[in-house]
């Protein structure tokens, strides 16, 4: 006569009902195959008990993985979302002045970044007024300091997107917010033949908000948009 006390039967009925749920519940199937392993001894090898350990570890895995592209899907989504409605509040605007000041507010709040400069090169030192007024937005700087800024001074050819930390930002491009700025995205700019280059450059507090480990491509499709309507205020 056996010893065993019983199951429960009403426990027993459900499980008979519904095996499935035991089978998916993790937590009792390790129960169980404990108790199977304690039930043979220490002297037997339970195969079954490793490959289904192995199984368990492939599958949690599959599982971080399958997190992982979907969290990644969404954050594209998210980006790309945020281009797209950059890109239509560029294409408001009726003048020039109105162009750059929404650029330093409204298309960098959409971007959720901290400051955003455009640096247009010029080989004239003259500032008009017009561009005394634009100084939250707007740096001349001398021809070759946008590929000197963008490659750090060395001896390499700029990329058209840079993403990269800071540990001090440069005054002459963000000014009196260069204190804290801690990383930037840098978007060179062609405007055209016979035209110095530009760059726009996206600062933010955050120093993990752009680093080099970083896709590009929103970002060169924003750059693109950017070039073609800078022409069509310069021509």
């Amino acid at each position: 006569m056996s010893s065993s006390p019983k199951l429960d039967e009403t426990l027993r009925e459900a499980i008979i009902a519904k095996p499935q749920v035991v089978l998916d519940d993790k937590d009792i199937m390790h129960a169980l195959v404990a108790a199977n392993e304690r039930a043979m001894g220490g002297n037997v090898v339970d195969l079954r008990g490793i490959a289904m350990e192995r199984l368990e570890a492939r599958l949690d895995r599959l599982e971080d993985t399958h997190r992982s592209v979907i969290a990644a899907a969404y954050e594209n989504l998210a980006g790309t979302n945020q281009v797209q409605r950059a890109v239509l509040r560029l294409l408001d605007p009726v003048d020039f002045e109105t162009f750059l000041r929404d650029l330093g507010t409204e298309v960098a709040e959409v971007l959720r970044v901290d400051a955003i400069r455009l640096v247009l090169e010029s080989s004239q030192a003259e500032r008009g007024a017009s561009l005394e007024r634009l100084d939250d937005v707007l740096t001349v700087a001398q021809p070759g300091f946008v590929d000197s800024y963008l490659t750090a001074g060395r001896n390499a050819v700029a990329r058209q997107v840079t993403l990269r930390q800071l540990q001090q930002a440069t005054p002459q491009v963000y000014g009196r917010r260069a204190d804290w700025i801690r990383s930037e995205a840098c978007l060179k700019l062609d405007l055209g033949p016979g035209r110095l280059p530009g760059m726009l450059a996206m600062g933010a507090e955050d120093p993990h908000q752009f680093t080099p480990q970083l896709g590009t491509d929103l970002l060169s499709f924003f750059a693109g948009v950017f070039e073609r309507t800078m022409r069509r205020w310069l021509s």
